[in-house]
């Protein structure tokens, strides 16, 4: 029974952030068992290239590390945060949710190839973050107890959080930027004098069963109505 009541409750997390942290944990398993290891995920410019191992643009960004505190932190944050946007903001429209990570993945390897970063899962997680945090600026957060702050603070909270732990905040502030770029794009410049909407929904991901949300039969319906507002928007 608790087996079935654990399943039950899995299907409930919206299908994007079901898969999304359900990869990484098993690609963290994985390298846990020694199925894999690191170096086979890695983002590698050279490798993608010369030797076709494409699965690196993919796999760089759902490995967090060994088992441990930061992995732990981070699924924490992915986890919560991607499913209060899918259930949020994007509630009822997958395919706009989808094109968010394909856009935010697609610039993270670009800057990636520059500078020479290795695993962009953390970045991904903060752009989350961003997102929501803009998109609810007048929610009040506390971070252990100890800091009291508005939501559009959070990523820079988490940003200070990792230099306290000794780590590099350039994966934080690539995070950061391409957050802001998504939702410049998306939530400022369209609302402009003269602004136009520039990230426009293409209708594979409308179509496809990615783009779905729920059961099959509704979830064609839920997916084109975003596609729908989406074109409209663009239109206006």
């Amino acid at each position: 029974m608790a087996y079935l009541a654990l399943l039950q409750e899995y299907r409930q997390i919206p299908v994007v952030t079901r898969a999304y942290t359900t990869a990484c944990v098993l690609t963290t398993a994985a390298v846990q068992l020694e199925f894999i290891t690191p170096f086979q995920l890695y983002f590698n410019p050279d490798l993608i290239i010369k030797r076709y191992q494409v699965w690196r643009l993919l796999t760089n960004f759902l490995f967090f590390g060994p088992l441990g505190f930061s992995f732990l932190f981070n699924m924490v944050f992915l986890y919560r945060y991607c499913r209060m946007l899918e259930e949020g903001s994007f509630r009822g429209r997958t395919a706009d949710f989808l094109l968010m990570f394909i856009f935010g993945g697609f610039l993270m390897t670009l800057f990636g190839i520059f500078a020479s970063l290795f695993f962009l899962g953390q970045a991904f997680t903060i752009m989350l973050v961003y997102v929501w945090s803009r998109r609810n600026p007048f929610v009040r957060m506390n971070f252990f107890g100890l800091l009291n702050f508005r939501a559009p603070f959070l990523p820079w909270v988490l940003m200070g959080f990792s230099l306290l732990l000794g780590n590099s905040v350039i994966v934080d502030l690539l995070g950061i930027v391409v957050g802001h770029v998504y939702y410049f794009l998306e939530d400022v410049f369209p609302n402009q004098p003269g602004g136009v909407k520039l990230l426009v929904t293409p209708s594979f991901l409308c179509t496809s069963p990615y783009g779905m949300e729920g059961p099959v039969h509704t979830g064609l319906e839920n997916a084109t109505e975003g596609c729908k507002h989406s074109q409209l928007h663009h239109g206006h």
